[in-house]
């Protein structure tokens, strides 16, 4: 009987007190160090924010070897069916203001004629706007 109907994704952007709050962590009855235990002291301590991931969104489960070629395959039919890069950190970096146009471009070169170069370089000269 789930609490809820969510799921963890697994992403987490923590601030300055991560470091703290990781040192208080105690090893659970498995034995291993729970991240769960962190966020609840971000929650206990209100500064946790949560996204609830909609429509549009994927969680793949890639915690075996068969789970992670489920997830390799899911992503790459996508990707060559929408013409679409899944996850372009450098793509995303720039469509929010967090790298230049030069530091895109730069990173287009890095990886030459590859796919994702190309898609980069797309990217830079606005032939392409996807968010």
């Amino acid at each position: 009987n789930p609490k809820s109907n969510y799921a963890i994704t697994g992403l987490y952007f923590y601030n300055k007190n991560a470091v703290a709050y990781a040192e208080k962590v105690k090893p659970s009855k498995r034995g291993e160090l729970e991240i769960t235990d962190m966020n609840e002291m971000f929650l206990k301590n209100k500064e946790l924010k949560v996204e609830l991931l909609g429509r549009g969104y994927a969680w793949l489960d890639a915690g075996t070897i068969s789970s992670l070629y489920d997830a390799s395959n899911y992503v790459k039919a996508l990707e060559d069916r929408s013409g679409i890069q899944i996850a372009a950190i450098e793509e995303i970096g720039y469509y929010n203001g967090w790298i230049s146009k030069e530091e895109l471009l730069l990173a287009a070169e890095k990886y030459g004629k590859s796919p994702y170069g190309k898609h980069l370089k797309m990217i830079a000269n606005e032939s392409m706007r996807v968010k």
